[in-house]
């Protein structure tokens, strides 16, 4: 079995969303969500990790480029979070509850096949310095 190393790229983007279920009414969701579901939306100021792992190159001495891996993030992800409403702005959010959890799913999906090099191995969200969301390979 082969040594990898990781890498990690951290980023930020300020979002605004709504915990929003639209089969239910308003009471229902505000019973499931609490004020997060209230309809003016609220927003927050999220941290983004992408850990992605690899052999170390013999002649970069890195798994990848870190500028080649923050400029995959800001055009795939940040470009289409930052300063926007998850709920209606982000393509790849539609008819997704934008949860902390559904946030790290589908930024790793359009993640995954995209990086330039080295193999994705988690994404992580800190919505809150108190809440926070991880997905990715289980041996990851």
């Amino acid at each position: 079995m082969e040594t990898m190393a990781r890498v990690t790229r951290k980023e930020h983007f300020s979002a605004a969303h709504r915990l929003f279920d639209p089969a239910l009414d308003d009471a229902q969701n505000f019973a499931r969500f609490g004020p997060c579901s209230n309809p003016g939306g609220h927003g927050h100021n999220y941290r983004l990790e992408v850990t992605v792992e690899g052999p170390i190159d013999p002649s970069t001495g890195m798994v990848l480029d870190l500028r080649r891996l923050h400029e995959a993030v800001q055009e795939l992800v940040l470009d289409k979070v930052d300063h926007r409403h998850l709920n209606s702005e982000v393509d790849f959010l539609r008819g997704v509850i934008p949860t902390t959890e559904n946030l790290a799913r589908c930024i790793y999906q359009q993640l995954e096949a995209r990086l330039p090099a080295g193999r994705l191995v988690r994404v992580r969200i800190d919505e809150t310095d108190r809440n926070s969301a991880e997905y990715g390979r289980s041996d990851g």
